[in-house]
């Protein structure tokens, strides 16, 4: 039973089915104050790639548990963008983006020192955007919702 119960317990953790708490590296992007207004084409924006790319820095620089302005990601979560705004699994986010990452306590200095990271100091320094980590304790994510299932059917059971 405890070897069944233990595979559970990383089943629900792997499927983001349980709200979980800890150490996180939170990452605030944002913006730059210049493109606040202006047109999709004007550079200083942050777009959904953007976030895409910060996620997916963050889980290659070890983190356990991420997201983004309170929503949970998953291995299916979709990011996305719908004209000018940027939707996670189809629920529009307003900025600051906050991307919060669960992990051990170097997280934030793994990612800052990644590809992404510095990827993300590239459009800081070039374009403005706001950019910035902080490490910070006792964090709580919530869980993921429950996937809707579209084509499947329960299997009646025979009488």
């Amino acid at each position: 039973g405890q070897s069944a119960r233990q595979a559970f317990e990383r089943a629900a953790d792997e499927a983001a089915a349980a709200p979980v708490t800890g150490s996180a590296a939170v990452v605030t992007v944002d913006d730059s104050h210049t493109a606040r207004g202006a047109s999709a084409q004007q550079d200083g924006r942050i777009y959904d790639q953007d976030l895409q790319r910060l996620v997916n820095g963050l889980w290659a620089a070890g983190a356990t548990a991420v997201a983004i302005n309170g929503q949970r990601m998953t291995a299916t979560t979709a990011i996305r963008s719908a004209g000018d705004a940027i939707l996670v699994d189809y629920r529009p986010l307003s900025p600051p983006y906050v991307v919060t990452a669960l992990g051990d306590d170097g997280l934030g200095k793994a990612f800052a020192g990644s590809p992404a990271g510095r990827a993300f100091r590239t459009l800081e320094a070039t374009f403005g955007i706001r950019f910035d980590i902080r490490q910070e304790d006792d964090v709580r994510l919530p869980a993921a919702p429950a996937p809707q299932l579209r084509y499947a059917q329960p299997e009646e059971t025979p009488k």
